[in-house]
């Protein structure tokens, strides 16, 4: 084999592509078609309450097309962090839109699921034999949070998938997943380098948003051969260049060098790119340099409470000015008032758009130039009810709230909605984030061979 292809439809499974550029990568006769489906980006929520961040028919919508075309073509789909975050539950979900889009279609499938969700007395037994290390730069793993835990995955790597690609499979839904190795394994098992399939791997794990213009919502083709690959936009709108390639390839990545995944790091110290027309870009040099251990990422979440806001905005240029100060004392007034409740009960906050909304602390800009500015009252309680009770406090006296030089009587604020209070329920919060030691990187990951489809009701 000379070379494989890989067709990357869209950057997150759910996000979408335009049905012209899925046709035009099925020209290029693809080995595979391969798809991320998950990130831990929208937060610790989707792990930990079990829910998809995506979806559900814009999922089936773009399982269905690759699923039909992949069937017709003889080739595999391949799905990473099924259902968003890559758990039990996310893993079933998935499981079973394949299983409705096969009886839809007709089709009989041979489905591949590997579980990347771990059992608690699992990773305490692993803590206790000192397996488990601090990811930089969280502290050390303490075992009351993994008893807290709601949901902990790992990130597994090519072996798991090579292993299910062995069994001769329609479609792999893999849980949580390094983002690389749905796109890589195939490559590796074909036996091309696993540095170049990576590498490819990375790209194409965010499609064409690796492009220019950028999109995570239209497709990518890798074309990967012993010494190098080849990436082409699929959109002729689209062009890779060196530029946007290389600085894909820094994605997410505090290391210019290095990318750190399961069992090793990418190399790329001597990696190079090269505009080979207007539209693809060539990638040669990255290698792939094992660790003497083998780890993976663990990622848990757990509950910390209920969550209600209240969101509002101001254009009193009096209040404006004052706003840091009213807000302590609107702090101060609900701390007085709930004098009764423990101070771990709750949490209150405030989001200040206009002035320091997305940075916060962080901000660098100390002079506010906003006109008007958007407010979040958020709390978070033990329970749904404590949380309503100290937002709608809160809210209520910050409306009323009496700052100097105020001309109007009534309320400072305008509220966007009715009802002004927004219960939104479960917090969650990311609580591991952490390197296990295994043994075994197949074994961990239990695999299940099902057999779906094969009706159709017209």
């Amino acid at each position: 084999m000379e070379e494989i292809r890989v067709l990357a439809p869209t950057a997150i499974l759910g996000y979408g592509f335009p049905l012209e550029s899925f046709n035009r990568g099925l020209k290029y006769k693809p080995d595979i078609i391969a798809v991320d489906a998950g990130s831990t980006d929208p937060g610790p929520y989707y792990l930990g309450s079990g829910n998809s961040f995506t979806d559900r028919e814009a999922v089936k919508r773009d399982l269905r097309i690759m699923i039909k075309a992949a069937k017709e073509l003889n080739i595999p789909v391949l799905v990473g962090t099924a259902g968003g975050s890559g758990g039990r539950p996310h893993l079933e979900w998935c499981k079973d839109i394949v299983v409705e889009i096969a009886q839809k279609e007709g089709l009989n499938l041979t489905v591949a699921l590997i579980n990347a969700e771990f059992d608690k007395d699992y990773i305490v037994d692993q803590y206790n034999r000192g397996n488990i290390e601090p990811l930089y730069p969280v502290a050390p793993l303490d075992l009351n949070e993994i008893i807290s835990s709601t949901r902990i995955v790992g990130q597994m790597g090519i072996e798991p998938i090579i292993k299910a690609l062995d069994r001769e499979v329609d479609v792999i839904l893999a849980g949580r997943a390094y983002d690389p190795t749905v796109f890589a394994a195939p490559a590796v098992k074909a036996g091309f380098p696993e540095g170049l399939s990576l590498h490819m791997g990375k790209i194409l794990e965010c499609a064409s948003i690796a492009a220019d213009p950028g999109s995570g919502s239209d497709c990518m083709l890798g074309i990967l051969s012993k010494d190098s690959f080849i990436l082409e936009p699929l959109n002729k709108k689209r062009k890779c260049t060196e530029t946007s390639v290389a600085a894909h390839t820094l994605y997410e990545k505090s290391n210019p060098y290095e990318l750190l995944g399961p069992g090793g790091i990418i190399d790329l110290r001597e990696t190079k790119f090269k505009q080979i027309d207007n539209r693809r870009v060539e990638v040669k040099g990255s290698r792939f340099v094992k660790n003497e251990k083998y780890t993976i990422k663990l990622e848990g979440a757990k509950m910390i409470g209920y969550r209600t806001i209240s969101i509002a905005g101001t254009r009193d240029p009096i209040m404006i000015e004052q706003i840091d100060s009213i807000i302590a004392d609107v702090k101060e007034m609900a701390k007085e008032n709930f004098a009764n409740i423990k101070a771990e009960d709750y949490q209150l906050f405030f989001r200040v758009y206009g002035k320091n909304g997305v940075m916060g602390d962080l901000e660098p800009k100390s002079k506010l130039l906003s006109h008007e500015l958007g407010i979040i009252i958020e709390a978070i309680a033990l329970t749904q009810e404590l949380a309503n009770t100290i937002c709608s406090f809160t809210r209520s006296a910050m409306l009323h709230y009496g700052y100097d030089g105020r001309i109007a009587t009534a309320g400072n604020l305008a509220f966007p909605y009715s009802p002004s209070d927004i219960k939104t329920g479960e917090v969650y919060q990311f609580n591991i984030n952490h390197l296990l030691e295994i043994d075994n990187p197949v074994e961990a990951f239990p695999l299940e061979i099902i057999k779906v489809g094969g009706e159709n009701d017209g």
